[in-house]
């Protein structure tokens, strides 16, 4: 599926549905040299989103595929993975894409495809996470970086980052807390992949060669 870039380096696409912060984190990590990749381009199933425009600002090709004009769930991941394979990768990164994906595009892209998800998983699968770490009592909350399953955020896990929660939170200053890590790990997971570090082997993590984590 994949070529290397001109510059020899291992090429990303990244889908994204909204305003792009992760993304944002993403492209930063690329320019410092932190994550040794090129960003080759950045898809949304929403032409509003803000994460295009974050792309075009970096000069990274900014596309859109609405997925309102396809009769199902299944024709329009076809027509996305034709979109995303034109692009050669190396690695999908799923940065805040709100879509449910069908189990024929994760086959597609497994092993090859990561997400970021805002709680520590297995717990708060889906939505609505931080309220929910809230109603029930938590003291720790946080975001996982996972390879992407057929299991709605059932992959399995390759890095946790881990917040407190103090009295005086709500959803939103939780979820602020979280951006933060999230912001932190997802890179650092992306160029441990990039830099051939990190693998999904018989469904679970590797890194260095090593069970992980």
């Amino acid at each position: 599926m994949s070529t290397k870039s001109p510059n020899n380096l291992p090429r990303i696409v990244v889908l994204v549905s909204g305003g792009g912060s992760n993304l944002q984190a993403i492209i930063d990590g690329v320019e410092r040299g932190q994550i040794p990749a090129t960003i080759a381009a950045v898809i949304s199933n929403r032409a509003d989103a803000g994460g295009l425009v974050r792309a075009q600002h970096h000069n990274i090709p900014a596309e859109h595929l609405d997925h309102r004009q396809f009769s199902d769930r299944a024709d329009f991941d076809r027509a996305l993975i034709q979109q995303i394979d034109k692009h050669s990768p190396d690695l999908v990164v799923l940065a805040g894409f709100m879509r449910i994906l069908s189990e024929e595009f994760t086959e597609h892209y497994l092993g090859k495809m990561l997400n970021i998800h805002p709680s520590l998983l297995p717990k708060y699968k889906g939505l609505n996470t931080h309220q929910r770490a809230l109603d029930n009592g938590d003291k720790i909350h946080g975001a996982s970086v996972h390879f992407v399953t057929a299991e709605l955020d059932g992959g399995p896990i390759v890095i946790q980052g881990k917040v407190l929660i103090e009295p005086e939170d709500n959803k939103n200053s939780l979820a602020e807390k979280v951006l933060q890590q999230e912001h932190r790990i997802y890179p650092l997971a992306i160029a441990w992949f990039v830099a051939g570090r990190l693998k999904m082997t018989h469904g679970k993590c590797e890194l260095d060669g090593n069970p992980y984590p």
